[in-house]
């Protein structure tokens, strides 16, 4: 802890600190509040889009059974080109935005495979985008959750050390402050009495 002087114009100081702390700190846990809303929204996000992969996944087997068949090659056929990712600002902090998603589709015969191959690229399409969806909300997801944590860090440094060590020594020179001017006032009184008693000594010995 950093040494202060116990004086008035250190008090003044220590004063102000404590406003100033007790004044950032309510916007400190609104951002805190904020960012864990927020949070919980990527999360059910996220989870929705698990459910959503999950459930793609299970039609894709029900509406394409022949899939099983392992003399069929499917190998290649959707690839994914590119990604392009954004970024939006949410309660100041900065978080990934998925904006488009290309493929490439290999050239395959009309004659050569089934007809059911075209509902194929389709569907893997659809499960690719999803997965990079995911990826995307699970990021988000780690961005807020390392946000929060920092903003919980903040807010607990201003409850449990920084105000409380303002207020502590606000009080310490407080009492040094009071304890020395009972000193001065009994210094005075003592000087005082001095003062009267010399100049009584000094009356008693001019009779």
């Amino acid at each position: 802890m950093a040494k202060f002087a116990l004086n008035k114009s250190s008090l003044q100081r220590e004063r102000e600190r404590l406003k100033l702390l007790e004044r950032l700190l309510p916007s400190l846990d609104l951002k805190r509040r904020q960012l864990l809303l927020e949070l919980n929204r990527a999360l059910d996000l996220l989870q929705q889009g698990r459910e959503a992969l999950a459930a793609l996944q299970s039609d894709i087997g029900r509406q394409l059974p022949m899939l099983a068949e392992e003399d069929i090659d499917v190998a290649g056929l959707v690839r994914l080109e590119d990604v392009v990712m954004g970024q939006e600002n949410v309660v100041g902090v900065r978080l990934p935005v998925l904006q488009d998603i290309s493929f490439s589709i290999a050239p395959y015969s009309f004659l050569a495979k089934p007809a059911w191959v075209d509902v194929l690229v389709q569907r893997l399409q659809e499960a690719v985008a999803f997965r990079v969806r995911l990826a995307v909300a699970q990021k988000r997801v780690e961005i807020l959750q390392q946000a929060v944590r920092r903003m919980t860090q903040r807010v607990n440094l201003f409850e449990k050390i920084l105000i409380p060590q303002a207020k502590q020594n606000i009080k310490k020179i407080q009492i040094y402050l009071g304890d020395a001017e009972r000193a001065a006032v009994v210094r005075a009184k003592l000087a005082k009495m001095k003062r009267q008693a010399g100049a009584a000594a000094g009356e008693g010995s001019r009779r």
